[in-house]
C-alpha cells in the first residue's frame, strides 16, 4: 500500500476555536490564558487544553519574542544567493549545517532553479557583513559563487502564517 505523504494529508483538524486561538497567539503570544480565553470567547480550561494540544501536535512550533534589531545595533539585512561547486547531497547537507551554526544567518533555504541556497543575514554593519562573508562563504571550499543584495528598505516583515480554510 502506498502511503499518502502529501502536505494536505498531514494537515491537522482545526475547528473555528482552534483558528481563533492561533490568530490571537500569532498577534501576541504573551497573552495570559485568561486574556486568551476572553478574546476567543472560550473558558480558560478549554483554552489551556487547546493550546496544549496545538503545541503537542506541532501546530505551535514555539513561542518567541520578536526583537527590534535596529534598537539592538543590527541594521544591515543581506539576502545572499550561494552556489556550490559540488551539489552532492552530503555537500549540500554540510553547507546547510554550516549555515545553521552561524548566528547571523536568520533564514536558510535550499532553492531551485538558480543558486543552491538563499540565506537571510542580519548584521551590525558592512564590516560585520564582510567578516561573515569571509568566515561563512569565501572560506568554505565548496562555495563557487556568492551574490548579495542589501536591503535599503523593508516594506513588510510578518511572522503570521495564513491558516488553512475551514
Amino acid at each position: 500500500m502506498i502511503e499518502n505523504t502529501s502536505p494536505a494529508a498531514e494537515l491537522p483538524e482545526l475547528d473555528d476555536l482552534d483558528r481563533r486561538i492561533l490568530e490571537q497567539l500569532q498577534r501576541d503570544s504573551a497573552l495570559t490564558n485568561q486574556e486568551l480565553a476572553q478574546r476567543v470567547h472560550a473558558s480558560p480550561p478549554t483554552c489551556l487544553r487547546r493550546v496544549r494540544r496545538l503545541t503537542e501536535t506541532g501546530v505551535i512550533a514555539r513561542q518567541v519574542a520578536l526583537l527590534d534589531a535596529a534598537k539592538l545595533g543590527s541594521s544591515l539585512t543581506a539576502i545572499v544567493e550561494i552556489t556550490l561547486d559540488v551539489q552532492a547531497a552530503e555537500r549540500l547537507d554540510e553547507f546547510e549545517q554550516w549555515m545553521l551554526a552561524e548566528p547571523a544567518v536568520l533564514q536558510c533555504y535550499r532553492v531551485s532553479p538558480g543558486p543552491d541556497f538563499v540565506v537571510i543575514v542580519l548584521v551590525r554593519d558592512m564590516p560585520a557583513y564582510h567578516a561573515l562573508a569571509h568566515r561563512a562563504f569565501t572560506a568554505h571550499a565548496n562555495v563557487r559563487n556568492v551574490r548579495t543584495f542589501f536591503s535599503v528598505h523593508r516594506a513588510k516583515f510578518e511572522t503570521r502564517v495564513e491558516l488553512p480554510p475551514a
